[in-house]
């Protein structure tokens, strides 16, 4: 009978923190260093899938018998990346090209086996289409603050809501961690929710 592995978030996201309470997992944050580049010449889903191994990779050394769980969320519309904005400019800019359009959000995770190494990583999509915005409720929308640090500029369990029309696929998903399928993942693991 081996000793249950402990659990690290290598995220100091309040958003991942949230859902992996959600399913009752007990775990400990220690938030990875690591400096996404986005310009990384790979499609959508494979980038998303390296930078979580990279920023799981970068707290695996401190830990001994444990799964450390990491993520990367970014939007994809027509082809372009879309990180998260750090100014009210940026995020302007990002609410105006995705008004009233339809775009992706893609969240690659890894978990990571700090004793054997085994690790998986994966990526999900969901389609998430915004309604018709006036100039006046962007900018109303960017005087919450809100939009400032979060992936496309927008925060789905926030204020968000109300520029969301409707979503394709899982709401987690769009916060940054796709639960469902975490929780799957886990399963080869050896962590059973239910």
């Amino acid at each position: 009978m081996h000793k249950k592995k402990r659990l690290i978030l290598a995220s100091a996201s309040p958003r991942r923190k949230e859902i992996l309470k959600t399913a009752g997992l007990e775990f400990k944050v220690d938030s990875s260093s690591f400096k996404e580049n986005m310009d990384l010449a790979f499609e959508p889903h494979k980038l998303a899938r390296f930078l979580s191994y990279e920023k799981a990779r970068s707290v695996a050394g401190r830990h001994k018998k444990a799964l450390v769980i990491a993520a990367d969320t970014f939007i994809v519309f027509k082809g372009e990346l879309l990180g998260k904005p750090h100014t009210g400019e940026e995020a302007r800019r990002m609410l105006k090209t995705l008004n009233g359009k339809t775009h992706s959000v893609i969240t690659g995770f890894t978990i990571l086996d700090t004793d054997s190494n085994k690790k998986i990583s994966r990526s999900v999509e969901t389609k998430v289409s915004f309604k018709r915005l006036t100039m006046e409720e962007i900018d109303s929308y960017i005087k919450s603050k809100e939009p400032l640090d979060k992936a496309g500029a927008y925060a789905i369990q926030g204020l968000g809501a109300v520029i969301v029309k409707r979503i394709e696929g899982d709401y987690f998903n769009v916060m940054g961690l796709p639960l469902s399928s975490l929780i799957e993942a886990l399963k080869k693991f050896g962590v059973y929710v239910l």
